[in-house]
């Protein structure tokens, strides 16, 4: 039974871990990098990069691997990835697991630049340190023209930053990452230019809220699990789809945060895949 793997970021990619939601023997487990992440190249590059052409590459993904029908999987932006896909091809999905639901809406590029220093604010002080004073007023653009800039050192300097600010809130109890090998340098450098050029460019309006889409996917079995803790996407908007979507199982994880790596987030999404193997 073919399932696919939406992986977050934008441009987080794909690990050999993601493998380990599906059962093998039950699941034909599809993993790919999206553009500009991971794999894929150019690595980081944003040409072309907005959410009808990765919902376009996932269809062209399924017609080349001569898929009827499948179960999707996504979560933080792939839930968002997973929801525009859904919305745009239902009659292809078998069932929806959205784990950490992000809609990619402006107020949640804001909580993100300012809120989660409510919560995490050593770690907000790191991501802002390098900003001027007279700039921080405006992160956004700050961080776009550092990391877009001809200055290489002072472009990985920002890429480091914003990778490091996101991975320290996003597990329930937070630790300290280092990144000093080539291949996750240029990870966090893929992720801040993709997450950055996502934030400023592709911030999706109140009138196409993805919350509209919820008439198109009511009938396809949903599971949306969040963590209670979760600081990088606050629970609020899924608990705002529930109440649109309440054929959907929700699943408030209490001892959770973001990361699908948590403990406790991780048994309910195994749960919640284990449960998809009744679903044709």
């Amino acid at each position: 039974m073919p399932i696919v793997l939406l992986h977050g970021g934008p441009g987080a990619g794909a690990t050999p871990t993601h493998r380990r939601f599906f059962d093998p023997a039950h699941y034909r487990i599809i993993i790919f990098d999206q553009r500009g992440a991971g794999r894929s190249t150019p690595l980081g590059c944003t040409d072309n990069n907005n959410l009808p052409h990765l919902v376009d590459d996932i269809e062209k993904l399924r017609t080349r691997l001569n898929i009827e029908r499948w179960h999707i999987f996504g979560g933080s932006w792939g839930s968002t990835l997973a929801m525009a896909y859904a919305a745009a091809h239902p009659k292809r999905c078998i069932s929806l697991v959205l784990r950490g639901i992000f809609l990619m809406e402006a107020d949640e590029v804001e909580w993100f630049l300012y809120g989660m220093r409510m919560i995490f604010p050593e770690a907000w002080e790191r991501f802002v340190s390098i900003i001027p004073e007279h700039e921080r007023g405006d992160l956004l653009n700050a961080y776009h023209k550092r990391l877009n800039g001809d200055d290489k050192v002072a472009q990985m300097e920002a890429a480091l930053r914003w990778a490091l600010y996101e991975g320290a809130c996003a597990s329930l109890l937070p630790h300290h990452e280092t990144l000093t090998s080539d291949d996750q340098r240029n990870h966090a450098l893929a992720l801040a230019l993709l997450e950055c050029h996502y934030f400023k460019h592709n911030v999706i309006p109140p009138d196409q809220s993805l919350m509209k889409s919820i008439p198109v996917l009511r009938n396809i079995p949903t599971t949306i699990v969040h963590g209670r803790y979760d600081v990088i996407c606050p629970i609020r908007k899924a608990y705002d789809l529930h109440l649109l979507w309440p054929e959907a199982d929700y699943v408030v994880v209490p001892d959770g945060g973001h990361s699908a790596m948590d403990p406790a987030i991780r048994s309910r999404l195994i749960e919640a895949v284990e449960h998809a193997k009744t679903l044709r």
